[in-house]
Protein backbone atom coordinates (compact mmCIF):
# COMPACT_ATOMS: atom_id res chain seq x y z
CA UNK A 1 0.00 0.00 0.00
CA UNK A 2 1.67 3.47 -0.75
CA UNK A 3 0.99 6.26 1.49
CA UNK A 4 -0.41 9.82 0.79
CA UNK A 5 1.54 12.96 1.57
CA UNK A 6 -0.96 14.60 2.92
CA UNK A 7 -3.81 13.53 5.52
CA UNK A 8 -6.63 15.49 3.24
CA UNK A 9 -6.02 13.15 0.59
CA UNK A 10 -8.60 10.71 2.06
CA UNK A 11 -11.76 11.12 1.90
CA UNK A 12 -13.62 10.99 5.15
CA UNK A 13 -13.07 7.96 7.26
CA UNK A 14 -10.99 5.87 4.64
CA UNK A 15 -7.51 6.82 6.48
CA UNK A 16 -9.54 5.09 9.50
CA UNK A 17 -10.63 2.31 7.41
CA UNK A 18 -7.10 1.69 5.43
CA UNK A 19 -5.19 1.85 8.81
CA UNK A 20 -7.06 -0.92 10.27
CA UNK A 21 -6.46 -3.09 7.42
CA UNK A 22 -2.64 -2.50 7.35
CA UNK A 23 -2.60 -3.90 11.10
CA UNK A 24 -1.53 -7.42 9.76
CA UNK A 25 1.13 -5.86 8.22
CA UNK A 26 2.24 -3.54 10.56
CA UNK A 27 2.82 -6.70 12.66
CA UNK A 28 4.71 -8.40 10.91
CA UNK A 29 7.20 -5.45 10.14
CA UNK A 30 6.94 -5.10 13.85
CA UNK A 31 8.95 -8.78 14.03
CA UNK A 32 11.93 -7.77 11.66
CA UNK A 33 13.00 -5.88 14.97
CA UNK A 34 12.98 -9.52 16.96
CA UNK A 35 16.57 -9.42 17.57
CA UNK A 36 16.63 -5.66 18.41
CA UNK A 37 14.06 -6.62 21.23
CA UNK A 38 15.86 -9.63 22.38
CA UNK A 39 18.71 -7.21 23.13
CA UNK A 40 17.43 -4.75 25.16
CA UNK A 41 15.86 -7.50 27.10
CA UNK A 42 19.47 -8.70 28.06
CA UNK A 43 19.89 -5.16 29.32
CA UNK A 44 16.71 -5.29 30.80
CA UNK A 45 17.45 -8.07 32.71
CA UNK A 46 20.98 -6.67 33.92
CA UNK A 47 19.69 -3.12 34.73
CA UNK A 48 16.38 -3.34 36.12
CA UNK A 49 13.39 -5.81 36.48
CA UNK A 50 10.87 -3.53 38.23
CA UNK A 51 9.22 -2.11 34.54
CA UNK A 52 7.83 1.33 34.49
CA UNK A 53 5.37 2.33 31.43
CA UNK A 54 4.36 5.71 31.09
CA UNK A 55 2.01 6.90 27.70
CA UNK A 56 -1.28 9.06 27.14
CA UNK A 57 -4.57 7.63 25.43
CA UNK A 58 -3.43 4.50 23.58
CA UNK A 59 -0.50 3.90 24.72
CA UNK A 60 -1.41 4.00 28.02
CA UNK A 61 -3.97 1.53 27.28
CA UNK A 62 -0.98 -0.21 26.24
CA UNK A 63 0.56 -0.57 29.14
CA UNK A 64 -2.71 -1.82 30.45
CA UNK A 65 -1.82 -4.67 28.62
CA UNK A 66 1.69 -4.61 29.94
CA UNK A 67 0.82 -5.52 33.01
CA UNK A 68 0.33 -8.83 31.74
CA UNK A 69 2.86 -9.35 29.83
CA UNK A 70 5.42 -8.75 31.86
CA UNK A 71 4.05 -10.77 34.78
CA UNK A 72 3.14 -13.65 32.80
CA UNK A 73 5.95 -14.12 29.82
CA UNK A 74 8.87 -12.64 32.21
CA UNK A 75 7.58 -12.81 35.70
CA UNK A 76 8.22 -9.16 36.28
CA UNK A 77 6.56 -6.57 38.19
CA UNK A 78 5.13 -4.03 36.17
CA UNK A 79 3.21 -0.85 36.04
CA UNK A 80 1.66 2.02 34.49
CA UNK A 81 3.54 5.00 36.67
CA UNK A 82 2.16 7.66 36.76
CA UNK A 83 3.55 10.62 34.92
CA UNK A 84 1.67 13.73 36.79
CA UNK A 85 3.94 12.65 40.06
CA UNK A 86 7.18 12.85 38.96
CA UNK A 87 6.87 15.63 36.53
CA UNK A 88 4.48 18.33 37.94
CA UNK A 89 4.79 17.08 41.84
CA UNK A 90 8.45 16.54 41.52
CA UNK A 91 8.44 13.14 43.33
CA UNK A 92 11.96 12.27 43.96
CA UNK A 93 11.72 8.84 43.43
CA UNK A 94 15.44 6.39 43.17
CA UNK A 95 14.50 4.84 39.68
CA UNK A 96 17.94 2.91 39.77
CA UNK A 97 16.83 -0.94 39.54
CA UNK A 98 13.89 0.41 37.33
CA UNK A 99 13.20 0.03 33.25
CA UNK A 100 10.83 2.59 32.02
CA UNK A 101 9.32 2.43 28.86
CA UNK A 102 8.36 5.22 27.20
CA UNK A 103 5.24 4.55 24.92
CA UNK A 104 4.66 7.30 21.96
CA UNK A 105 3.09 6.80 18.73
CA UNK A 106 5.02 10.44 17.77
CA UNK A 107 8.12 10.33 20.32
CA UNK A 108 6.64 13.98 20.71
CA UNK A 109 5.15 14.24 23.91
CA UNK A 110 6.58 16.37 26.25
CA UNK A 111 5.68 15.05 29.66
CA UNK A 112 6.65 11.38 28.44
CA UNK A 113 10.05 13.04 27.18
CA UNK A 114 10.34 14.74 30.23
CA UNK A 115 9.54 11.98 32.56
CA UNK A 116 11.99 9.82 30.73
CA UNK A 117 14.79 12.32 31.02
CA UNK A 118 14.07 12.70 34.70
CA UNK A 119 14.11 8.79 35.04
CA UNK A 120 17.47 8.19 32.81
CA UNK A 121 18.98 10.90 35.68
CA UNK A 122 17.80 9.17 38.68
CA UNK A 123 19.39 5.85 37.35
CA UNK A 124 16.47 3.98 35.26
CA UNK A 125 17.39 2.32 31.80
CA UNK A 126 15.09 4.08 29.33
CA UNK A 127 13.54 2.57 26.33
CA UNK A 128 11.51 4.85 23.77
CA UNK A 129 9.03 2.54 21.84
CA UNK A 130 8.52 4.31 19.26
CA UNK A 131 7.01 5.21 15.83
CA UNK A 132 9.75 7.77 14.95
CA UNK A 133 13.24 6.49 16.06
CA UNK A 134 14.52 9.96 15.65
CA UNK A 135 11.86 11.84 17.76
CA UNK A 136 13.08 13.65 20.64
CA UNK A 137 11.68 10.74 23.32
CA UNK A 138 14.45 8.53 21.55
CA UNK A 139 16.88 11.18 22.04
CA UNK A 140 16.58 11.03 25.70
CA UNK A 141 16.52 7.45 26.14
CA UNK A 142 19.28 5.12 26.67
CA UNK A 143 17.52 2.69 23.80
CA UNK A 144 14.91 2.76 21.12
CA UNK A 145 12.42 -0.25 19.95
CA UNK A 146 11.08 0.95 16.77
CA UNK A 147 7.37 0.76 16.41
CA UNK A 148 7.48 0.06 12.69
CA UNK A 149 3.71 0.83 12.42
CA UNK A 150 4.21 3.29 9.21
CA UNK A 151 2.57 6.61 8.83
CA UNK A 152 -0.89 6.57 10.82
CA UNK A 153 -2.48 9.59 9.39
CA UNK A 154 -5.88 9.02 11.23
CA UNK A 155 -6.19 10.94 14.42
CA UNK A 156 -7.36 7.88 16.42
CA UNK A 157 -4.64 5.10 16.57
CA UNK A 158 -5.21 1.55 15.44
CA UNK A 159 -1.94 -0.15 13.87
CA UNK A 160 0.49 1.66 16.65
CA UNK A 161 -1.69 0.65 19.50
CA UNK A 162 -2.15 -2.96 18.32
CA UNK A 163 2.17 -2.95 17.52
CA UNK A 164 2.85 -1.56 21.04
CA UNK A 165 0.74 -4.43 22.63
CA UNK A 166 2.53 -6.70 20.19
CA UNK A 167 5.85 -4.85 21.53
CA UNK A 168 5.16 -4.85 25.29
CA UNK A 169 4.52 -8.79 24.87
CA UNK A 170 7.81 -9.67 22.63
CA UNK A 171 9.74 -7.72 24.72
CA UNK A 172 8.57 -9.32 27.67
CA UNK A 173 9.19 -12.49 26.15
CA UNK A 174 12.70 -12.11 25.48
CA UNK A 175 13.20 -11.17 29.08
CA UNK A 176 11.42 -14.50 30.34
CA UNK A 177 13.27 -16.59 27.41
CA UNK A 178 9.80 -16.97 25.77
CA UNK A 179 10.87 -14.93 22.82
CA UNK A 180 10.99 -17.40 19.73
CA UNK A 181 7.46 -18.44 20.69
CA UNK A 182 5.92 -15.24 20.94
CA UNK A 183 7.18 -14.73 17.68
CA UNK A 184 5.64 -16.91 15.95
CA UNK A 185 2.27 -16.54 17.90
CA UNK A 186 2.09 -13.11 16.60
CA UNK A 187 2.90 -14.30 13.09
CA UNK A 188 -0.21 -16.58 13.31
CA UNK A 189 -1.86 -13.49 14.69
CA UNK A 190 -1.27 -11.24 11.77
CA UNK A 191 -2.21 -14.01 9.12
CA UNK A 192 -5.28 -14.88 11.11
CA UNK A 193 -6.48 -11.39 11.81
CA UNK A 194 -5.75 -10.87 8.03
CA UNK A 195 -8.29 -13.76 6.69
CA UNK A 196 -10.82 -12.31 9.23
CA UNK A 197 -10.50 -8.86 9.20
CA UNK A 198 -13.68 -8.92 5.64
CA UNK A 199 -16.08 -11.08 7.80
CA UNK A 200 -15.18 -8.89 10.76
CA UNK A 201 -16.44 -5.42 9.00
CA UNK A 202 -19.11 -6.88 7.17
CA UNK A 203 -20.34 -7.89 10.87
CA UNK A 204 -19.09 -4.63 12.62
CA UNK A 205 -21.23 -2.42 9.86
CA UNK A 206 -24.18 -4.68 10.64
CA UNK A 207 -23.79 -3.92 14.01
CA UNK A 208 -23.70 -0.49 14.15
CA UNK A 209 -26.84 0.49 12.42
CA UNK A 210 -29.02 -0.41 15.39
CA UNK A 211 -26.52 1.77 17.97
CA UNK A 212 -27.07 5.15 15.46
CA UNK A 213 -28.98 6.76 18.39
CA UNK A 214 -26.98 5.37 21.36
CA UNK A 215 -25.09 7.92 23.65
CA UNK A 216 -23.75 5.87 26.08
CA UNK A 217 -22.31 2.28 26.66
CA UNK A 218 -20.18 0.19 29.14
CA UNK A 219 -17.40 -1.84 27.45
CA UNK A 220 -16.08 -4.53 29.88
CA UNK A 221 -13.11 -6.87 29.78
CA UNK A 222 -10.51 -8.60 32.44
CA UNK A 223 -7.40 -9.27 33.01
CA UNK A 224 -5.28 -8.54 29.56
CA UNK A 225 -8.46 -7.90 27.61
CA UNK A 226 -9.31 -4.72 30.19
CA UNK A 227 -6.65 -2.91 27.94
CA UNK A 228 -8.76 -4.36 24.76
CA UNK A 229 -11.99 -1.93 26.78
CA UNK A 230 -9.85 1.08 27.53
CA UNK A 231 -9.12 1.06 23.92
CA UNK A 232 -12.49 -0.18 22.71
CA UNK A 233 -14.08 2.68 25.00
CA UNK A 234 -11.86 5.24 23.25
CA UNK A 235 -12.35 4.76 19.90
CA UNK A 236 -16.34 5.09 20.69
CA UNK A 237 -15.78 8.71 22.44
CA UNK A 238 -12.92 9.78 19.83
CA UNK A 239 -14.89 9.28 16.66
CA UNK A 240 -18.41 8.25 17.75
CA UNK A 241 -18.89 11.00 20.76
CA UNK A 242 -20.51 7.96 22.34
CA UNK A 243 -19.70 7.97 26.46
CA UNK A 244 -18.10 4.77 26.92
CA UNK A 245 -16.82 3.87 29.91
CA UNK A 246 -14.22 1.01 30.26
CA UNK A 247 -14.74 -0.98 33.11
CA UNK A 248 -13.46 -4.69 34.31
CA UNK A 249 -15.97 -7.55 34.58
CA UNK A 250 -15.94 -7.27 38.14
CA UNK A 251 -16.20 -3.69 38.77
CA UNK A 252 -19.21 -3.82 36.97
CA UNK A 253 -21.13 -5.35 40.03
CA UNK A 254 -19.92 -2.52 42.19
CA UNK A 255 -22.03 0.33 41.60
CA UNK A 256 -22.10 0.46 37.93
CA UNK A 257 -25.25 -1.67 37.22
CA UNK A 258 -27.45 0.40 39.13
CA UNK A 259 -27.44 2.96 35.58
CA UNK A 260 -28.60 0.02 33.39
CA UNK A 261 -31.31 0.32 31.46
CA UNK A 262 -32.69 -1.39 28.12
CA UNK A 263 -31.23 1.71 26.19
CA UNK A 264 -27.70 1.15 28.11
CA UNK A 265 -25.76 -1.43 25.92
CA UNK A 266 -22.72 -3.40 27.38
CA UNK A 267 -20.07 -4.50 24.94
CA UNK A 268 -18.61 -7.58 26.48
CA UNK A 269 -15.03 -8.96 25.53
CA UNK A 270 -14.92 -12.56 26.33
CA UNK A 271 -11.57 -14.57 25.73
CA UNK A 272 -10.78 -17.85 26.21
CA UNK A 273 -8.66 -17.88 29.17
CA UNK A 274 -8.44 -17.52 33.07
CA UNK A 275 -11.10 -14.62 33.37
CA UNK A 276 -14.19 -16.21 31.60
CA UNK A 277 -16.49 -17.24 34.03
CA UNK A 278 -15.84 -13.41 35.68
CA UNK A 279 -16.88 -12.39 31.85
CA UNK A 280 -19.81 -14.69 31.38
CA UNK A 281 -21.14 -13.86 34.96
CA UNK A 282 -20.90 -10.26 34.61
CA UNK A 283 -22.76 -10.54 31.31
CA UNK A 284 -25.40 -12.44 32.94
CA UNK A 285 -25.86 -9.02 35.15
CA UNK A 286 -26.89 -7.35 32.76
CA UNK A 287 -29.34 -9.14 31.27
CA UNK A 288 -30.96 -9.37 34.04
CA UNK A 289 -31.22 -5.02 33.69
CA UNK A 290 -32.35 -5.42 30.05
CA UNK A 291 -29.24 -4.51 28.33
CA UNK A 292 -28.04 -4.92 24.82
CA UNK A 293 -24.99 -7.14 24.80
CA UNK A 294 -22.28 -7.06 22.28
CA UNK A 295 -19.97 -10.05 22.58
CA UNK A 296 -16.24 -10.03 20.72
CA UNK A 297 -13.33 -12.73 21.16
CA UNK A 298 -12.65 -15.59 20.67
CA UNK A 299 -14.75 -16.86 23.33
CA UNK A 300 -17.93 -14.69 21.66
CA UNK A 301 -19.96 -17.31 21.41
CA UNK A 302 -19.95 -18.26 25.20
CA UNK A 303 -21.94 -15.16 26.31
CA UNK A 304 -25.15 -16.29 26.44
CA UNK A 305 -28.06 -14.54 25.04
CA UNK A 306 -25.81 -12.24 23.59
CA UNK A 307 -27.86 -10.15 21.07
CA UNK A 308 -24.74 -9.49 18.63
CA UNK A 309 -21.45 -11.33 18.37
CA UNK A 310 -18.62 -10.38 16.67
CA UNK A 311 -15.62 -13.11 17.25
CA UNK A 312 -12.71 -12.94 16.47
CA UNK A 313 -10.16 -16.47 15.56
CA UNK A 314 -8.98 -18.27 18.75
CA UNK A 315 -4.57 -17.29 18.63
CA UNK A 316 -2.06 -20.07 19.63
CA UNK A 317 -1.20 -18.41 22.50
CA UNK A 318 -4.01 -17.12 24.73
CA UNK A 319 -2.26 -13.90 25.91
CA UNK A 320 -1.91 -12.97 22.52
CA UNK A 321 -5.82 -12.54 22.11
CA UNK A 322 -5.97 -8.50 23.06
CA UNK A 323 -4.21 -8.48 19.36
CA UNK A 324 -7.57 -9.89 17.80
CA UNK A 325 -10.33 -8.83 20.30
CA UNK A 326 -9.41 -5.21 19.47
CA UNK A 327 -10.27 -5.01 15.88
CA UNK A 328 -13.50 -5.30 16.04
CA UNK A 329 -14.47 -2.33 18.35
CA UNK A 330 -11.89 -0.81 16.02
CA UNK A 331 -14.32 -1.51 13.07
CA UNK A 332 -17.82 -1.13 14.92
CA UNK A 333 -16.19 3.21 15.80
CA UNK A 334 -15.57 3.49 11.95
CA UNK A 335 -18.59 2.30 10.92
CA UNK A 336 -20.90 4.07 14.27
CA UNK A 337 -19.20 7.84 13.48
CA UNK A 338 -20.08 6.48 9.86
CA UNK A 339 -23.88 6.18 10.54
CA UNK A 340 -23.65 9.06 13.38
CA UNK A 341 -22.63 11.18 10.35
CA UNK A 342 -19.30 11.96 12.07
CA UNK A 343 -15.72 11.89 10.11
CA UNK A 344 -13.29 9.43 11.96
CA UNK A 345 -10.32 10.44 10.42
CA UNK A 346 -11.11 13.83 12.22
CA UNK A 347 -12.50 13.60 16.18
CA UNK A 348 -13.25 17.38 16.79
CA UNK A 349 -11.30 18.69 19.22
CA UNK A 350 -8.58 16.21 18.59
CA UNK A 351 -5.21 16.22 17.70
CA UNK A 352 -1.79 13.45 17.05
CA UNK A 353 0.19 15.08 19.61
CA UNK A 354 -0.55 15.08 23.28
CA UNK A 355 0.45 17.87 24.56
CA UNK A 356 -0.71 17.95 27.85
CA UNK A 357 -1.63 15.48 30.41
Amino acid sequence: MSWPERADEYAPGLRFRAEIHEQPAALRRLLTHDAEFALVASVLRERGSLVRMVGHGSSDNAATYGVYAFGVLAGATALRDSIALTVYFDANFDMSGSTVLGLSQSGRTPDVIEYLSRARRRGAFTVAITNDPSSELAQVAEAVLPLEAGPELAVAATKTYLNQVAALALLAAHVGDDGRRIADGMKGVSERLEEALPVLEAQANAVALPFAYVGRMFVIGRGPEFATARETALKLLETCRTAASPLTATDLAHGPLAVLDPLFPVWTIASRDGTLSAVREAAARVRGFGSAIVACGDAADTIDGADYLLPVPSPAIPLLSPLLSVVPGQLFAAALARVKGFDPDRPRGLTKVTLAQ
